[in-house]
């Protein structure tokens, strides 16, 4: 049983460490054609990274005191 385990663990290991190499489309095919108003061909790294406005900064107001909420004219009750 230990051995069985410890293959495991060794076969878990192996498995983890790969080799890291860039990007390339598949053989046989091409990067997206280049954007209208781009001045170069973007690569694969920058088809990956993704514009600041996907990833929106993180707001740490934290709420200091409860307030009421103000009527609402359009909170009205099911039919």
């Amino acid at each position: 049983m230990k051995r069985i385990a410890l293959a495991l663990l060794a076969a878990g290991a192996l498995a983890g460490c790969g080799k890291m190499q860039p990007l390339v489309p598949a053989k046989g095919k091409a990067l997206p054609v280049k954007p209208a108003t781009s001045p170069t061909q973007p690569n694969a790294t920058k088809l990956l990274a993704s514009p600041p406005q996907l990833r929106p900064g993180r707001s740490d107001e934290l709420l200091t005191k409860s307030q009421v909420r103000p009527d609402d004219h359009f909170d009205l009750p099911p039919r």
